[in-house]
């Protein structure tokens, strides 16, 4: 097998962006919530006769309204105004999005205890009858979480996606998705590690996970920073070649 020195460096690049993924267990653990915490979280308010999970579909529908807008007006606008959202800096902002859903969240639980009967023991408040009781509190007061998880998504998992695909070289595309997605499957693994007692699970969850996912963007732009800078120089590298014998 023969190769030239250009197929090596698109390799390197690559690699990079391999490193880079190394983050995104940490963004998946607050994006996780989404279809378990928020969920449980919606039973202990008045849901008005809608099932649980309906403000889930929320997410998607956030999707469709903001990928266009980000693509025909957000991202011309900030190109127009001289400043390079890359690659690198959409997934840093998903980070800090992310956090800010969770904050969102942590502060709708905080008023669930408060104004719950039954204070923290709201996900198993019941009166004498057997009768569940639930915060006097609109269950869509929640659409703020779904909303800023959805612009979180646009931010880190598609610009993930686009920095996959564009810093691999050609005959590696697969390799390296294929580890971007596996990020995914270690964030699962992370969230049964750590696992909260019941009375503490959503302190811990809606407090611990913004900590987690805010301090992360941050100290993920402090490493790729540099990386950010070279981005025109990594995406005009010359193709490399590679003989196979």
């Amino acid at each position: 097998m023969k190769f030239d020195d250009q197929w090596v460096d698109e390799v390197k690049r690559g690699l990079k962006a391999c490193g880079v993924f190394c983050w995104f267990p940490l963004y998946w653990l607050s994006y996780n919530q989404l279809n378990n915490n928020l969920t449980s979280q919606a039973v202990t308010m008045d849901t008005h006769g809608l099932p649980n999970d309906v403000l889930s579909n929320l997410d998607p529908f956030a999707l469709i309204i903001f990928i266009p807008l980000c693509d025909l007006v957000f991202y011309p606008a900030l190109r127009r105004a001289g400043f390079n959202f890359s690659a690198l800096k959409k997934i840093a902002c998903g980070f800090y999005t992310g956090a800010g859903a969770m904050v969102w969240a942590a502060v709708v639980q905080h008023y669930i205890y408060k104004r719950n009967p039954c204070g923290y023991q709201a996900a198993t408040c019941v009166d004498a009858d057997g009768n569940a009781l639930v915060a006097p509190l609109n269950v869509w007061i929640q659409t703020g979480s779904y909303v800023l998880i959805a612009v979180s998504e646009i931010f880190a998992w598609i610009s993930g996606l686009e920095y996959a695909f564009t810093k691999a070289p050609k005959n590696m595309r697969s390799l390296v998705m294929a580890v971007f997605v596996f990020t995914s499957g270690v964030s699962d693994a992370l969230s049964e590690a750590f696992r909260f007692p019941p009375i503490l699970s959503w302190y811990g969850i809606t407090v611990s996970w913004p900590s987690v996912a805010g301090c992360t963007g941050a100290v993920f732009w402090l490493v790729v920073r540099k990386l950010d800078a070279r981005e025109d120089e990594l995406n005009n590298l010359n193709k490399g070649h590679i003989e196979k014998h």
